[in-house]
């Protein structure tokens, strides 16, 4: 089934670009925006609108697939691919990726996939943001070719053989609303909550980390007040943003100590950290989370460390794996570019008995979301992020029944 047309048009996400370096440095929020001079490149301002390039594919029966470029609300931070802007990128697509399009027949997935996010134009390779929308529109249309799910391309195409689908525990996040939403999360019992945006010392984390106790406390009893159901037991994660690092100096001793308060305060809960610590750079990040999970296994602190910042590519995400450098992986789809190494990235982590988070960010669509949750499902993730946005019902829901979806439909076939 050839490819006739490639429609290209501007897209909004369900949040907003954000300076990272910018926000860490000290800017103070004003309502929604951040005062103050962006530090990252390519940014106007702090925060800015989320943008993302949406591509339609037309094949030969009339029948259209389709895939969002986009990137995350932090760009350029954390060894990432600068900032994506629809009118930078627009021309770029239309220019060079849209004639490549046009030749191609789209019956199998991964092949093509691997040959798109291996591309290169002019001796560079596609932004992360291109290659990630190219490869959902290809993944839709050979589930639309084949008249199955995405999820069931997946499992054919990277010989996933166990013929029962089932859902993947989702994490809502919060965004700044941290005690509003966390009511939203626990009345639609999320399995795993709230995220809380952890990206400041002063006024977020405290700076003995009192700030981030007492709300794990909070938390914990408005879980045990609100809950409907006594068996409800959903697992704490508490993204940090590298700020228990700044404010205990990255000594591994005194994270791991304030850590177990943490693991203290969320009883009878279970506790995940993460992104504890940010270095700067890939090796001392790596380091720092391998030594920090490794003394919470020595010492029994039942608490497990996520890794995010600079575990962004499928490279990133194996060497990582190989070094146990963290509990659990955040697979950042975006930066992933290609949806196949997504796959690639869950069934990695899987193998090395890591847990596989198939992540994302805020800053996505609908439409990524529903492809990269096919992908979740398929590959068996360990867990997978609510998105887009940071009002919660949003996400969860987009999640949720696209989830649900895929699991009836694909078990009812082998019925």
């Amino acid at each position: 089934m050839k490819i006739v047309d490639v429609i290209i048009s501007q897209s909004y996400t369900g949040f907003y670009f954000d300076d990272q370096k910018a926000i860490k440095a000290g800017a103070q929020l004003d309502g929604f925006i951040y005062v103050g001079e962006p530090l990252t490149p390519g940014f106007s301002s702090i925060r800015q609108p989320g943008e993302a390039i949406s591509l339609q594919l037309v094949l030969e029966d009339g029948s259209v697939a389709i895939g969002d470029c986009a990137a995350v609300q932090y760009s350029g931070a954390g060894g990432r691919d600068p900032l994506f802007l629809a009118a930078d990128f627009m021309p770029f697509i239309e220019k060079n990726i849209k004639p490549l399009l046009l030749k191609e027949d789209v019956l199998g997935f991964r092949k093509l996939a691997e040959k798109y996010d291996r591309l290169t134009i002019n001796g560079q390779k596609l932004h992360t943001a291109i290659r990630y929308g190219v490869t959902q529109a290809l993944l839709m249309a050979a589930a639309l070719v084949k008249r199955v799910s995405m999820a069931e391309v997946i499992r054919e195409e990277y010989g996933i053989n166990d013929p029962v689908y089932q859902t993947v525990p989702i994490f809502t996040q919060s965004g700044d609303e941290r005690y509003l939403n966390a009511d939203k999360m626990i009345i639609k019992q999320a399995d795993i909550l709230p995220h809380a945006l952890i990206n400041h010392v002063k006024t977020k984390l405290g700076e003995k980390g009192e700030i981030l106790f007492d709300y794990i406390v909070w938390l914990r009893n408005r879980v045990l007040k609100l809950r409907t159901n006594d068996q409800y037991y959903p697992v704490f994660q508490i993204d940090t943003y590298g700020t228990l690092g700044i404010a205990f100096q990255n000594d591994v001793s005194k994270i791991v100590d304030y850590i177990k308060t943490l693991a203290e305060a969320a009883k009878p809960f279970k506790l995940r950290i993460e992104g504890p610590v940010d270095t700067g750079d890939r090796e001392g990040t790596m380091i720092a989370l391998r030594d920090i999970s490794q003394s919470l296994d020595e010492q029994n602190i039942p608490v497990e460390i996520v890794a995010d910042e600079w575990c962004n590519t499928l490279e990133d995400v194996k060497y990582f794996a190989d070094n146990k450098a963290g509990h659990i992986l955040q697979i950042k789809t975006p930066d992933l570019g290609g949806i196949n190494n997504v796959a690639e990235a869950i069934i990695y982590c899987n193998d090395k008995q890591i847990g596989s988070y198939c992540g994302g960010t805020c800053n996505e669509t609908n439409i990524s979301a529903q492809a990269t949750t096919n992908i979740a499902v398929a590959c068996k993730a360990t867990q997978c992020l609510a998105k887009p946005g940071m009002g919660t019902d949003e996400g969860f829901m987009i999640l949720k029944n696209e989830m649900n979806r895929i699991v009836a439909l694909a078990n009812s076939r082998k019925r």
